[in-house]
């Protein structure tokens, strides 16, 4: 059922983190050897498609249904919405514009006889309806529809405009609206669209041959798309190399990484990323919830030699979940500082001493960085006098345990946030499971008003200045100890151009990727 890993014991011969990547070096130039020696062997077979590698298959090609960052991703390239979302994370016009007739009234319009679905009929109002209204009804299950209930009713006046009316005023109302348009005839007939997905993307869906490919068409010009799923990170780098695949981004350890930028045939591109690691803890567990054992271990992680020998600098330390450029976002947190004695002092002040340490059960994937992240946290809170049960499981069972708040700590990432009502989503006491992701089950009176107050604030201002506080109350009752903003980073064959990289990681990039003739490079 699951992987244990050993405990660092105290005569361990790891005194920082320095000396583990000195360890850590000797298995990269093995790694890198074994890469030369296989891909010596190897040649990339001949195929006019780009082909993209992926350490996990789409869950749900499903707009109304997927949750996972795979699936949102390469359904940004197969379904078009309403809304997106600017670098500052501000709504802004997709599919349609739109505007505010009242607190509670929005109207939005279509541009028209730009956007038909796959199967040639043309995309209207009233497939927006149907989309919306699907995702509302409780019956259909949609995970969606928690962060929707604001909506009262939609009316469609015409083919091109459609009318939302709200329970109540929210002004970030039309960054709601980014969830991918299906047919309103194929949802009537209950169509499998996770199986034959249609949308009216710059891609459509051509086949998937099985649950490691998915095989794509860009509209524009008929180029054919590969994605392949390759789980294990050594052999995706050695599939690039060796040509099988032309690209992929993120999910890779940073030795490979670094391996793979002094390779002339490919090339590695760079960006800060928003995608939010953080360490999760049980609030209905004696241990997690008590605030200084979560203090101590906030004060316990060495973040920036984390970031600087363990990720290669490629992230940069968090504070909230919120990145400070978001326009809700908090600029002015304190840093939580790396502080052992702190730590130590914390734990006494909870009861807690060397013949009585905290004892915790922390839940990982079974993804090998992931666990050698995992190891060196269990390292560093050893030496405050926390003893880490650490536990690695398969990722459908990992990731079921916590949806389930089957858990003391565990390690996760939040990934493609744009709206602070994530806020409501992940803390507010309301949003236990099933009615939303708070599954550490926190709750806060103080956090809930501020909340509260952000929701039904009347404009933009006000709005922020009660995340701000939110922001800060988080920031004391650590429900989670913020880690880590990782960055992104593409890496493709040479001649492989056009690919533009963005904050949140998405793959928008391959409706403009081309690839370069031989005799340019």
């Amino acid at each position: 059922m699951f992987n244990r890993i050993p405990s660092i014991r105290p005569e361990t011969p790891f005194t920082s983190i320095r000396e583990i990547v000195k360890a850590v070096i000797i298995l990269k130039r093995l790694c890198a050897f074994l890469l030369i020696v296989l891909v010596a062997a190897c040649t990339g077979p001949a195929s006019d498609a780009f082909r993209f590698g992926l350490a996990g298959a789409p869950a749900n090609l499903d707009p109304r249904f997927a949750t996972d960052a795979t699936s949102a991703r390469i359904n940004r390239l197969l379904y078009d919405r309403l809304v997106d979302f600017n670098d500052t994370f501000e709504p802004v016009p997709a599919l349609a514009d739109w505007e505010q007739l009242s607190p509670t009234h929005y109207r939005f319009h279509l541009k028209t006889n730009e956007h038909p679905f796959h199967d040639g009929t043309m995309l209207t109002a009233h497939d927006v309806k149907a989309t919306y209204d699907f995702i509302l009804n409780a019956d259909n299950a949609s995970p969606h529809r928690a962060s929707l209930t604001v909506i009262n009713r939609i009316a469609v006046p015409n083919e091109t405009s459609l009318d939302f009316f709200l329970h109540y005023p929210e002004p970030l109302f039309p960054g709601y609206l980014v969830i991918g348009i299906v047919p309103a005839h194929l949802i009537a007939a209950n169509h499998p669209l996770h199986e034959r997905p249609i949308g009216s993307g710059p891609f459509s869906f051509l086949a998937r041959p099985d649950e490691t490919r998915l095989h794509l068409l860009r509209i524009r010009d008929q180029r054919r798309f590969e994605f392949i799923t390759v789980p294990d990170p050594t052999v995706r780098a050695l599939k690039l190399m060796a040509g099988e695949i032309d690209m992929l981004q993120n999910d890779l350890p940073p030795e490979l990484i670094g391996y793979l930028e002094n390779d002339s045939r490919l090339k590695v591109l760079r960006t800060s990323g928003t995608n939010f690691s953080y360490l999760g803890f049980s609030f209905d567990d004696a241990v997690t919830r008590q605030a200084y054992v979560r203090r101590a271990i906030a004060h316990a992680i060495n973040r920036r030699e984390i970031i600087q020998y363990v990720l290669d600098g490629a992230a940069r330390p968090a504070q909230s979940l919120l990145p400070p450029e978001h326009w809700a976002g908090a600029q002015d947190l304190d840093p939580i500082t790396y502080d052992p004695e702190k730590a130590r002092t914390l734990l006494h002040q909870a009861g807690y001493s060397r013949d009585d340490p905290v004892r915790i059960v922390y839940k990982t994937s079974s993804d090998p960085f992931r666990i050698r992240l995992a190891t060196i946290l269990q390292h560093q809170l050893k030496s405050v006098g926390i003893d880490v049960d650490l536990r690695s499981y398969d990722w459908g069972t990992f990731y079921g345990d916590i949806k389930a708040g089957r858990f003391q700590m565990y390690s996760l990432a939040w990934v493609g946030i744009h709206t602070p009502d994530i806020f409501d989503y992940v803390f507010h006491s309301r949003s236990i499971p099933p009615n939303g992701a708070n599954r550490g089950r926190f709750r806060s009176t103080q956090a809930d008003a501020f909340i509260d107050r952000a929701r039904a604030a009347p404009n933009l201002e006000t709005k922020q200045e009660s995340y701000l506080q939110l922001q800060h109350h988080l920031a004391d009752a650590l429900p989670y100890v913020p880690l880590w903003y990782e960055d992104h980073i593409f890496i493709a064959r040479r001649e492989i151009e056009g690919f533009t990289m963005a904050r949140d990681g998405n793959y928008d990039g391959l409706t403009h990727v081309r690839r370069s003739p031989p005799d340019a490079l």
